[in-house]
């Protein structure tokens, strides 16, 4: 199982990509979406946040506190924040899990699940990157999303398309895309 959740910073056609990829692969994933989220999804894609709702198998209130990925007994085996904004990063650094994301990324540390951060923000102050690095040292993977251009890319799709995959990676999840050195 695995919790997908998206937090108010740009960057969310990777997470759509994404999603779309692991509901083809039948991939359980449970889904949470913040305000500032919603927000952030009508000024960048052309989606409707029902239809993201819709790429998930099951999907929770950000609110919901009483939700089963609030609780060290829900079975999930890895969480990813995608896009993940500098308050969440904030919020899940210093402990205040006061919604179901910051509360399920507790959750993930406190019982050694995998929790990947896709941190989006440029350039980053002192405190991010304190924020960044105390996560790193607790076993958080910090992973920007960051193109690589290495694929030689013809459009933006091809960049969302690599760099969803290189989530996909980071979640032990089989996903072609371009390698260094294969051409």
């Amino acid at each position: 199982m695995l919790i997908v959740a998206i937090t108010g910073a740009s960057g969310i056609a990777i997470t759509v990509k994404m999603l779309e990829i692991l509901k083809s692969k039948n991939i359980e994933t449970e889904l949470i979406i913040s305000k500032a989220a919603t927000k952030i999804i009508k000024a960048e894609t052309n989606f409707d946040v029902s239809e993201i709702y819709e790429l998930a198998t099951r999907y929770f209130d950000i609110n919901d506190l009483s939700a089963p990925p609030a609780s060290g007994s829900h079975k999930f085996d890895k969480m990813i924040i995608i896009p993940c904004s500098m308050k969440t990063l904030s919020a899940i650094a210093h402990g205040y899990a006061d919604n179901l994301i910051t509360r399920a990324a507790d959750v993930a540390m406190k019982e050694k699940r995998k929790l990947i951060l896709a941190v989006r923000e440029s350039p980053f102050n002192a405190i991010h990157l304190e924020n960044m690095l105390k996560l790193a040292k607790l076993g958080v993977i910090i992973a920007p999303p960051i193109p690589s251009y290495y694929i030689k890319p013809k459009n933006v799709d091809e960049l969302i398309n690599q760099t969803a995959g290189r989530y996909l990676d980071l979640l032990d999840i089989a996903y072609e895309i371009k390698r260094w050195g294969n051409k």
